[in-house]
């Protein structure tokens, strides 16, 4: 009977085939500059991926370019990971640049959104110098042997890379898919998981065959500690905050035991330091900056006449104008923005500073000190002391010379409750 029922039961089940779990397939986003910030989100998202044995890491890419450094990170973690990743060049209207070329070169497989574009990844300095001849070439060789070999190794076209580097090529969705530069065209990201199913890519475990079909989307949320760094990043944002830490810190030093300008200051520029490391700034606008500064303080204390004043707003702006030097619109500061806050730093400098500073140099109104320099007229001989009408009040006073009753005196000196008075000159 028993032999019966086993029978039956393996019988069922190649009836019914056995559900296997669907594959996972997780994206993450960056649209933005390359630098740590955007290096430490895909590096951890493709160690997320590999942990998770996921089927495809689909990174969406927006990118101007960015640091080499970071650039050079995220593609040294593409390539030793076990998970197939695929680089997708979107939305429409974006584009992958600079070093967004050599990371859509290290990817296993390579897509682009209609309406992008890729290339243009000559390297270029940081901070604005001149690079001499020899360092240039140097440089731009290292640059093409290296995209050459990234393109080479997924079987993409190698020349046009090299291409890209020595003479800044860029080119749209189409003519990259004529040439071998990506894989394919994808309207979208379900259009894309269409199209790279059955295809075959090398990884480090060997070829991989997509089997993407029914597989679940899973897409990373960028944590709220990244998309501040990102914030922070930003050309403008740094620029503000700088700006905003040195008027704080000033600020300070004019009203100590305020704590929170000093607080806030202190905090801005440490803010501001981050972001300055992962764009290219130029010394010359920097101290120019500090320049301006320097100009602002010694107005508070000089009466210039507003020349001060003048070659400090003249400072600040042509050091804003230079702060950061790329050919990248979005590595540079916003006109409006450096207008602005040109405006609004001079304005407190010049206005708000002032009047404080005047304030603090400023005969005491009130209290025991706002007496000092006062004239009152003496109620008895003084020689040395007597009673002294001061203000509507009486006091007692001595001098070191005779004062006579009804002469007036001024008061040079609060001892306690006692005054000390010296004659008037009469002329």
């Amino acid at each position: 009977m028993y032999p019966f029922v086993w029978s039956a039961f393996f019988m069922m089940l190649t009836l019914f085939p056995v559900v296997s779990e669907a594959k996972t397939i997780h994206v993450v986003t960056y649209e933005g500059i390359i630098n740590p910030v955007s290096s430490e989100l895909i590096v951890d998202a493709i160690q997320k991926a590999e942990q998770s044995e996921v089927e495809a890491l689909i990174i969406q890419l927006d990118t101007p370019g960015g640091l080499d450094l970071s650039m050079r990170d995220i593609v040294k973690a593409m390539i030793s990971s076990e998970v197939p990743i695929i680089i997708y060049v979107a939305p429409s209207g974006g584009r992958a640049a600079s070093a967004g070329v050599f990371i859509t070169f290290a990817a296993h497989l390579s897509a682009m959104a209609p309406g992008t574009n890729i290339g243009a990844a000559h390297p270029v300095a940081m901070g604005g110098q001149e690079i001499d001849e020899e360092v240039k070439k140097k440089l731009e060789n290292d640059a093409a042997a290296y995209i050459r070999s990234l393109a080479e190794r997924q079987g993409r076209n190698g020349a046009w890379a090299e291409d890209a580097v020595r003479n800044s090529v860029s080119i749209t969705e189409t003519e990259a898919l004529e040439n071998n530069v990506v894989d394919l065209i994808a309207e979208d990201l379900p259009d894309l998981i269409k199209k790279i199913d059955g295809r075959t890519v090398l990884t480090l475990k060997g070829k991989h065959v997509f089997a993407t079909a029914d597989a679940k989307i899973v897409k990373n949320p960028i944590s709220l500690r990244i998309r501040i760094l990102k914030a922070i990043s930003d050309p403008n944002v740094a620029y503000i905050l700088m700006l905003l830490g040195t008027t704080g810190l000033i600020a300070e030093l004019y009203s100590p035991g305020a704590i929170f300008p000093g607080m806030v200051g202190a905090i801005c520029l440490i803010l501001a330091f981050f972001a300055f490391q992962t764009l290219p700034i130029n010394y010359a606008g920097l101290l120019l900056i500090l320049l301006a500064v320097v100009l602002f303080i010694a107005e508070l204390m000089v009466q210039s006449f507003g020349i001060l004043a003048m070659g400090a707003v003249t400072a600040l702006l042509f050091g804003s104008l230079m702060l950061i030097d790329s050919d990248i619109p979005s590595l540079r500061i916003s006109l409006p923005v450096i207008l602005t806050t040109t405006s609004v730093t001079a304005l407190f400098f010049i206005v708000i500073l002032r009047a404080a500073w005047q304030s603090q140099r400023a005969r005491p109104a009130t209290g025991v000190a706002q007496l000092v320099g006062a004239v009152g007229v003496a109620q008895a001989d003084l020689s040395p002391g007597g009673p002294f009408r001061l203000q509507g009040e009486i006091w007692q006073a001595e001098s070191e010379e005779t004062i006579r009753s009804g002469e007036e005196a001024k008061v040079i000196e609060v001892v306690g409750l006692k005054l000390k008075v010296k004659k008037l000159k009469t002329s």
